[in-house]
């Protein structure tokens, strides 16, 4: 839901051209990126969510989303 340009570049290097380690290590690069926009949107006013179109609620309801689960566009 909540993406920034550079977590689209790390999507599109090719997670899985290298072997496990690279892909274990780009599959991880991936969830720690979700995991702060998730808490950055969290943080957010919630006039600034409006601005975005989420409530605060569903802001919340993305931030205690687990580090593992990023859209599956993000991992090809």
């Amino acid at each position: 839901m909540f993406a920034s340009i550079h977590t689209a570049r790390l999507a599109t290097r090719g997670v899985q051209t290298g072997g496990s380690v690279q892909r274990l290590v780009a599959t991880l690069r991936l969830g720690l990126a979700a995991r702060r926009q998730r808490q950055a949107l969290a943080q957010l006013d919630p006039h600034l969510l409006a601005d975005v179109g989420v409530t605060p609620a569903e802001a919340e309801a993305e931030a205690m989303r687990p580090i593992w689960d990023v859209p599956s566009n993000w991992r090809r």
